[in-house]
């Protein structure tokens, strides 16, 4: 037997790890029969139609490829887990600019708990709001032939209200689906949710560029070399995902009684993607909000024309505004899980030291310096991977492929494949049975 194959057959023998795969594939099991159960008085065929030839290459496709086609069934999860991505991204702003907030994240665990609680309260608004959005453009949207997608006799109050308590309670039912899946499950539960909807796509994505070489409309020469670019583009997710620099500290010898302590070098490793995934989930679900808003107002040509030529996803605009958001979050992120004044202080009462600088206020700044050259490589780095599908798709590549293959949605798949692999890792190790890799040092990203 490989040593993979061994691997998995390990994976098997260990109860609790065991209980946990097959908990959290049965939740996600139900995420993906939410996304197609339809809301009541929704045409979903036509709806369905209206979308992929109407929004495949916009913002509303690539929002309907991060929930995995619940958009396009205007499913009960039509909202995906964006508007708890909205609302954690909101506290965390407040956390850094709010004093009550900062003392919250202070607290340990009773200030986590708040924090989770007034996440919950922000992501159930969010939710009511971008639901009435939701339901403005259902309610305007025609198909083939101008039928409605909603039919006049539906449209209503009524039609209003539950769509909209419907929507928010499919968001909150998945954010309770994603907290169940990390406490009990393997992996950080609302990233996988994310990362399933993604894979969900991946065979329409394949059947479509088949379809297109199939016609002839494109060589088979060129299909060859895009899968190659897929590549190297895989490979330099890895290796941003992987690379770090080692800051080394010495610890001076300590004589207490007859025990001799430090003496030793050890090293703080500082990754080049701190973030991991962070900053493109964030930047894309802030990317949203624009077009929700000018979802109210679907008869406005003003509106219209700044949705489509400023924000839509194929405009330079909205590329540029998308990279600068993804540098932006990079650093946010980067700040709030690496701490340079909190390792300065913890090396201080340690008796460790960076050798040439001196211990406090100096090793902060040492460190901070260090952390802004490497964090600006890889925060380029993610914003250039994340608007390649743009650039594909004016080349003429299929949306859905470009969307899958070219940036945010390949990021998420490897940083959540990692982040899971290095867990059913550590289980392993544990037990004393060998991971994925010899040296056990598998590395993931941080989930959210």
């Amino acid at each position: 037997m490989s040593k993979l194959g061994e691997t998995f057959t390990n994976i098997f023998k260990i109860q609790e790890l065991r209980e946990r795969l097959l908990f959290t594939a049965a939740l996600l099991i139900v995420v993906r029969i939410g996304s197609h159960v339809t809301v009541p008085g929704v045409d979903a065929v036509l709806l369905a139609d209206t979308i992929r030839r109407g929004a495949e290459g916009s913002l509303f496709g690539l929002y309907d490829l991060f929930v995995g086609g619940a958009f396009s069934n205007a499913a009960v999860f039509a909202l995906g887990i964006m508007p708890y991505i909205s609302s954690s991204i909101v506290i965390q702003l407040l956390g850094a600019v709010i004093p009550y907030f900062q003392k919250l994240q202070k607290e340990g665990e009773d200030g986590r708990k708040k924090i989770t609680q007034y996440t919950r309260y922000g992501t159930v608004l969010i939710s009511i709001l971008q639901a009435s959005g939701v339901v403005v453009k259902l309610v305007y949207t025609t198909g083939e032939g101008g039928l409605p997608i909603v039919p006049v006799e539906v449209q209503g109050f009524g039609f209003t209200f539950s769509t909209i308590v419907i929507l928010t309670a499919g968001t909150i039912f998945m954010m309770w689906l994603g907290e169940q899946i990390t406490e009990r499950g393997i992996g950080n539960g609302i990233s996988l949710i994310i990362f399933i909807g993604i894979i969900a796509r991946f065979p329409s994505s394949i059947l479509d560029e088949y379809q297109i070489v199939s016609s002839g409309s494109r060589n088979l020469i060129v299909e060859l070399v895009i899968f190659i670019l897929m590549g190297f583009i895989v490979a330099g997710v890895v290796l941003v995902t992987q690379g770090t620099r080692r800051i080394p500290v010495q610890y001076a010898k300590r004589v207490v009684g007859r025990k001799v302590y430090g003496g030793i070098t050890q090293y703080i490793p500082m990754r080049v993607n701190t973030a991991g995934v962070m900053p493109i989930i964030f930047a894309q679900s802030i990317m949203f909000i624009p077009q929700i808003i000018f979802s109210f107002f679907p008869e406005s040509d003003f509106v219209s024309e700044l949705s489509n030529d400023w924000f839509g996803h194929m405009s330079w605009t909205y590329s540029i505004v998308y990279g600068l958001m993804i540098v932006f979050f990079t650093y946010f992120y980067t700040a709030i899980a690496f701490n340079p004044k909190d390792v300065a202080d913890t090396m201080k009462r340690q008796g460790g030291f960076i050798p040439g600088i001196r211990p406090g206020p100096h090793t902060a700044e040492f460190v901070d310096n260090i952390l802004t050259r490497i964090t600006l490589p890889g925060s380029v780095f993610l914003a250039i991977v994340a608007i390649l599908p743009t650039f594909m798709m004016k080349m003429g590549v299929t949306p859905s492929f470009a969307s899958f293959f070219g940036g945010t949605s390949l990021l998420i798949i490897v940083g959540v494949a990692l982040d899971t692999l290095q867990q059913v890792e550590s289980h392993l190790l544990m037990r004393h049975y060998d991971g994925f890799m010899k040296s056990g040092k598998l590395r993931g990203r941080r989930g959210f």
